[in-house]
């Protein structure tokens, strides 16, 4: 087990890497914990959850919505949860992203931290304290910035994950590589899907690896005033195709990516969008799509990284090398007119 403290403004969180879930009987206290996980990770995993106090939620994107926080708000309230509970979510971005915002608003603030069990959970949704639900065709317009108390990698969570979550999570991955890691893209270039997933120890490295990768830019810039904003490539697009297409969010991201490298191409004198490309499609993740670009523009503009007349867009100067570019919503629009 390997474990790291960190400090933010608003606390401190522990990181547990490679750990055990039976570990987190010794982080928290099992009478005063809540367990928030969905129906998929429950029915898997049954036999762990014996003991715990839990709410099963409803799997998907659909749910991270604000009717489902007053549901489970009812639920603390019958379950007497008081300031003295912690909850704890088992599970995905969905339900790490849920868990995090009940706990910033029910009775003004719970201790809270994550089990994530995804590819996307372990190295990107879990960490950073961001946590919000989607607002109709706005994705995470509502939500909180407040660091989780611990987040616990147990690895074994991985063996019931679909493939399709695999290379749901991979975009995280190349992401990561391409804005801050080139010779991790290299890694990646030399390896497949199937080699990681069927060897443990290179996805706990793997893993570990882009988990400290985002730890320390969040360390560095918590309230996404500058290097935080680099973790948005591929988003900005990539949220807006999401909502109005219901694909996966590595889907999305990946088509955002590409996009993204189109857009570096034309700006920044970028060279190697075929390269980014060939990666996205080796893990099997899709680098264009047919859509309406007048109504995906329309959801894209309302982005939270727009500043008034302009969007500030995460674009490649190189691979590993990113830098946020400032662009106009009138050029923008032209460019995403002119895409493919």
């Amino acid at each position: 087990m390997k474990q790291l403290n960190l400090k933010f403004s608003s606390g401190a969180t522990a990181f547990y890497l490679d750990t055990g879930f039976s570990h987190l009987k010794k982080i928290v206290n099992q009478k005063t914990c809540i367990l928030l996980t969905d129906e998929n990770v429950f029915k898997a995993h049954r036999q762990r959850f014996k003991g715990w106090n839990v709410i099963v939620l409803k799997s998907g994107e659909a749910y991270k919505i604000q009717p489902t926080i007053d549901t489970l708000v009812a639920q603390l309230i019958e379950m007497e949860a008081d300031r003295s509970t912690t909850l704890v979510g088992v599970g995905g971005g969905v339900v790490t992203d849920i868990t995090g915002y009940l706990a910033a608003v029910y009775m003004r603030g719970l201790k809270f931290g994550f089990v994530p069990t995804s590819i996307l959970g372990l190295v990107d949704a879990s960490i950073g304290g961001k946590n919000g639900i989607d607002v109709g065709d706005y994705k995470n317009m509502v939500g909180a910035i407040r660091q989780p108390n611990f987040i616990l990698h147990d690895m074994a969570f991985l063996n019931s994950l679909p493939k399709e979550e695999w290379i749901n999570g991979f975009a995280e991955i190349i992401k990561h590589a391409c804005i801050k890691d080139a010779k991790l893209f290299t890694e990646l270039e030399r390896n497949a899907l199937s080699q990681y997933q069927q060897k443990q120890k290179a996805i706990s490295d793997l893993v570990q690896k882009n988990a400290l990768i985002k730890i320390n830019i969040v360390k560095r810039d918590e309230f996404e005033s500058n290097e935080r904003r680099l973790l948005n490539f591929g988003h900005t697009l990539g949220h807006a195709l999401e909502t109005q297409y219901e694909l996966q969010h590595g889907q999305a991201v990946s088509i955002g990516m590409a996009f993204a490298c189109y857009v570096s191409e034309k700006l920044c004198g970028f060279k190697d969008t075929e390269r980014v490309e060939q990666l996205l499609s080796q893990y099997h993740l899709p680098v264009a799509a047919a859509f309406d670009k007048q109504r995906v523009f329309n959801i894209l503009k309302m982005d939270k990284k727009r500043e008034r007349t302009q969007m500030n867009f995460v674009l490649l100067n190189k691979i590993g090398k990113a830098v946020v570019f400032p662009i106009s919503l009138v050029q923008l629009e032209k460019l995403l007119n002119n895409w493919n």
